[in-house]
């Protein structure tokens, strides 16, 4: 649906999106801010259009690892949609933009009464699930330089720019390693002229030269998405 920016109210009904809408509040989600703790009640819902979330594993109260990336293509606070009311993760804005944001009562009630919104949440669910369970075999198994290239491909994808704002100690924490061996992915990525990083900021150089340097899991993640089947 033309002049929506978010993927999920877009792939609904003109008619179902319009009964949404008096109860989408537009807001700035703001860099570093985190929407919900795991463990916390999920109060709001967000649909992103060109802001990003991370979603973060906790463990030990303070060490944290990212399990999933919410853009444009979804929704924060999905768990919602099956009936569950309180967050297993932390919700940590990690690109700061605009968003259309829902109470949790509202949206309960909502979602009760449309079957498309039903579908296409539990389409969105199932392709998290996918994301969730391929990054987690990826922070196992993948070296850091091709984790770091998969991590800004799908960046990029969620934001719909492939510049944006990003500092090593948030990467590592993202990533799960130490700075230094951020630090070494993204020279390595820039000595080839994949990417330009500095003070901050990162700047995707060549597209289909960072997905050759990725790994399997990139594109396994963005067909699920792509493809999953809606009915």
């Amino acid at each position: 649906m033309g002049g929506i920016p978010n993927s999920l109210l877009a792939a609904l009904p003109r008619k179902s999106y319009l009964r949404l809408l008096p109860g989408l509040v537009p807001v700035e989600l703001v860099f570093g801010d985190v929407l919900y703790e795991a463990g916390q009640p999920i109060r709001d819902v967000y649909f992103p259009s060109q802001s990003l979330v991370s979603l973060l594993t906790v463990v030990e109260g303070h060490l944290a690892l990212e399990v999933g990336l919410v853009g444009r293509e979804g929704m924060v606070g999905f768990p919602l949609a099956l009936g569950v009311g309180v967050s297993p993760v932390r919700a940590l804005v990690q690109g700061a933009g605009p968003a259309l944001r829902m109470n949790a009562a509202r949206f309960r009630k909502e979602l009760g009464n449309s079957q498309p919104l039903q579908r296409e949440l539990y389409r969105y669910v199932h392709a998290m699930m996918a994301q969730i369970s391929q990054t987690a075999a990826c922070n196992r198994f993948h070296v850091v330089e091709a984790r770091l290239a998969r991590w800004l491909l799908m960046t990029r994808d969620r934001v719909g720019s492939g510049e944006f704002r990003m500092t090593q100690e948030f990467l590592s924490n993202m990533l799960g390693v130490r700075r230094v061996g951020v630090t070494e992915a993204a020279s390595a990525l820039q000595r080839r002229k994949l990417i330009e990083y500095s003070r901050g900021s990162i700047r995707i150089l060549d597209d289909r030269g960072l997905e050759a340097t990725c790994c399997s899991c990139y594109a396994m993640v963005r067909d699920m998405h792509d493809g999953a089947p809606r009915g």
